[in-house]
């Protein structure tokens, strides 16, 4: 009897040593957070132990989820596919659009619609990047791209429901819709894909390349397979319209996997730590360490008192050895509300400050991509070749930028002015151009082998140089940022696009009699246009 009670005294006194020790780490962790904890051995509550070990803990439950089979990159490319496709589908086409239009614009006009909805598209999608969902802004795009491409190729490829000036001005509304529904797209896409590890961003945009191979080869197929011109744009229509279905379905599927649940969702608890507020307002304190070059944004209730000067918060230094321990002590339930137009303005151009170089970059490439292409090159003809000419330069451009943006995924990093000077010397591309169409009748570059070697060129670059800037732009933010990077890499990418519209819209006139007699003299005989 005596050996069992010394052996509960000596179990008794061992728990009494722990929960002691225990009780001394409990008050050391809350004196750390500022908690109100009396003098040093006063009762502290064992939760602040717990949530120190809970720390640990949850960690190690969530390991990080790995793409196993490449089926989300696959995914990410399909997406890039998904909202290019609709606008290279009108205008890839170009051979049913010179029939169809003889002596017309037709080209010029529907990309400067396109760009001219596109940038007032990302602008607004930049603008509600913090009240719309970000997968609630896809599928709304998926939908209104859907619904111009069901409508012109039923409607009025197969059905003919219009007459020659309603169905201009039909494709051109299509062509808008398509804009803003793509472009809506596009612009969540790069911020979705800036959450997820820089592979996705460059899948991403490979997709968009791999669209415009995918349309060219499909235009290039159903034009050799079917002699009739009506027959072969409808199914060229119905094949572009199964692509994006198939794009939205598994875009549907892909949000739903662990793997992009675990980025966009640590993403989103990330931003939600640093931003809470009441219904009556939010403030934005924005650090930039100019020395490390990063920039933290806190959003504050206000009203709510800050923490006395000099008093430890939830990110407490112990014992003096520069050592961070960070103790995530739950927060009450507060409402959410929206920051103010002013907050909106400084957290985007602080943003700016840290990737003026790779959005200068993008810009400067699309700019002068798009001063050439689809227009200039729509416009470069042969007697030989006749109206295939344009197609083999556009499927031409379409395989090169696809082969550019695989070999952006190369790991090499660029710093951002350099990537600005070398975007820049892309623009020897205009004049070599313009000397395929000009002068008039007899250019100096008459043989179609030059315009094809020069797209095969600007394709290469324009794949390079226009995917590395989005690439490395996200890396250069915070985690919590990379969405709203991604949104405004899309505004400087849609700037360069829109300017260099604007520029091939206006140089149109250099070309609009420069078209050889033979092609016109074939087109304006040929059975698809008799009625018109």
């Amino acid at each position: 009897m005596s050996l069992f009670r010394a052996g509960a005294s000596q179990s008794w006194s061992c728990l009494s040593v722990h929960l002691h020790i225990c009780r001394e780490l409990s008050w050391f962790i809350a004196s750390r957070l500022g908690s109100d904890v009396g003098p040093r051995g006063a009762a502290v509550p064992l939760s602040y132990l717990f949530l120190f070990l809970s720390s640990f803990w949850t960690v190690s439950e969530d390991p990080e989820p790995q793409d196993r089979y490449h089926g989300i990159y696959f995914a990410m490319l399909l997406a890039g596919v998904g909202f290019l496709l609709p606008y290279n589908s009108f205008i890839t086409d170009v051979d049913y659009l010179h029939h169809k239009y003889p002596g017309t614009s037709i080209v010029f006009d529907m990309s400067l619609t396109y760009i001219l909805v596109a940038l007032v598209a990302v602008i607004l999608n930049n603008a509600l990047v913090e009240l719309l969902s970000l997968h609630t802004r896809i599928s709304v795009g998926y939908l209104f791209a859907l619904g111009p491409l069901l409508f012109v190729s039923i409607c009025d490829v197969w059905l003919e429901l219009f007459s020659r000036r309603q169905a201009y001005a039909i494709n051109l509304v299509a062509v808008g819709v398509v804009a803003f529904g793509c472009t809506v797209q596009q612009s969540s896409f790069y911020g979705y894909t800036g959450l997820l590890p820089k592979r996705y961003t460059q899948g991403v945009m490979t997709g968009e390349s791999t669209a415009g191979v995918i349309i060219s080869l499909s235009r290039i197929f159903t034009k050799l397979l079917l002699s009739d011109e009506k027959e072969n744009t409808v199914i060229f229509f119905f094949i572009s319209i199964g692509m994006e279905l198939t794009c939205f379905v598994l875009h549907l599927l892909v949000k739903r996997t662990r793997f992009v649940r675990y980025y966009t969702d640590g993403s989103r608890q990330g931003a939600e730590s640093h931003g809470t507020g009441t219904g009556t307002g939010t403030g934005y304190r924005v650090h930039h360490d100019v020395t490390a070059d990063d920039v933290r944004f806190e959003n504050r209730e206000q009203g709510q008192p800050s923490s006395p000067r000099g008093s430890p918060g939830p990110e407490a230094e112990l014992a003096g050895s520069g050592t961070y321990m960070r103790f995530d002590v739950p927060q009450p339930k507060i409402k959410r509300s929206w920051p103010s137009f002013r907050d909106m303005l400084l957290y985007r151009y602080v943003v700016s400050r840290l990737i003026w170089a790779y959005m200068l970059s993008i810009a400067m490439t699309y700019f002068i991509t798009l001063c050439l292409f689809p227009g200039l090159e729509s416009e470069i003809h042969n007697c030989t070749l006749g109206e295939w000419l344009p197609i083999l330069i556009m499927a031409i451009f379409n395989l090169s930028d696809f082969v550019g943006k695989i070999l952006a995924a190369l790991p090499y990093d660029w710093r951002g002015t350099h990537l600005l000077i070398y975007s820049c010397l892309r623009v020897v591309f205009i004049p070599l151009f313009i000397m395929c169409v000009y002068p008039n009748g007899q250019p100096t570059f008459g043989h179609p082998a030059w315009p094809c070697i020069f797209s095969l060129l600007m394709g290469i670059t324009n794949g390079y140089f226009g995917s590395v800037p989005m690439i490395l732009a996200a890396g250069k933010v915070s985690p919590e940022q990379r969405e709203l990077a991604g949104n405004t890499m899309t505004v400087s990418y849609m700037t360069g696009l829109t300017l260099g519209s604007a520029v091939a819209y206006f140089a149109y006139s250099l070309t609009s009699t420069s078209h050889s007699s033979c092609f016109y003299t074939e087109t304006s005989n040929g059975s698809f246009t008799s009625g018109y």
